[in-house]
């Protein structure tokens, strides 16, 4: 039976933005569906809904983004023989371990819990990047180096090579604050 659904809210630290994700979690999936409002690339909103496997391994993302230019939807789906964009299979996406969606902290959660425990331990991945200002979707690398039992430091190594943040983490892997852009924050 699934538990109750737990509300998370982080606000853009950078800009003026808000997301609201609603998280499900049962013994057969974990399932998330949010919503960003953003003042970021013109003004949009944007829902995602996400299926994982019950050990937080993603399965499918939809998305959907209001913009100035109108509606555009985008999904994406792991299948046995790799990644597959709009129904389309995607052989650059061969390897990639998990979708990273450019404006939620949400799917940092997934490599933050396979990266080991010890402090000074990393763990290096490719990812299905999706870029929300233009639903487009590549590979990208990244590596998660373990500062501390709630501490972890993101070092993108691929589209935005360079970038780097700091991020603290809840005891579910759920971030609380990612340096320079998001904090979650609690309703008043």
């Amino acid at each position: 039976m699934p538990e109750d659904p737990e509300i998370l809210f982080w606000r853009r630290t950078d800009v003026i933005g808000l997301e609201r994700l609603m998280l499900s979690l049962s013994a057969d999936a974990v399932l998330a569906e949010s919503t960003v409002i953003c003042m970021e690339d013109g003004g949009f909103q944007l829902d995602h809904r996400w299926t994982l496997t019950p050990d937080w391994r993603a399965q499918s993302l939809d998305v959907a983004r209001w913009g100035p230019t109108g509606l555009s939807r985008l999904n994406l789906e792991r299948t046995d023989d790799g990644w597959r964009v709009d129904g389309q299979r995607r052989a650059d996406l061969d390897g990639a371990e998990e979708p990273d969606l450019s404006v939620t902290p949400f799917c940092n959660t997934f490599p933050i819990l396979r990266t080991p425990a010890g402090a000074g331990e990393s763990r290096t991945l490719d990812t299905c990047f999706v870029d929300a200002a233009t639903m487009t979707v590549q590979r990208s690398r990244q590596r998660y180096d373990r500062i501390g039992p709630n501490r972890v430091r993101y070092v993108d190594l691929g589209v935005s090579a360079g970038f780097e943040a700091d991020l603290e983490v809840d005891n579910r892997g759920l971030v609380l604050r990612y340096q320079h852009l998001f904090e979650r924050v609690t309703p008043v």
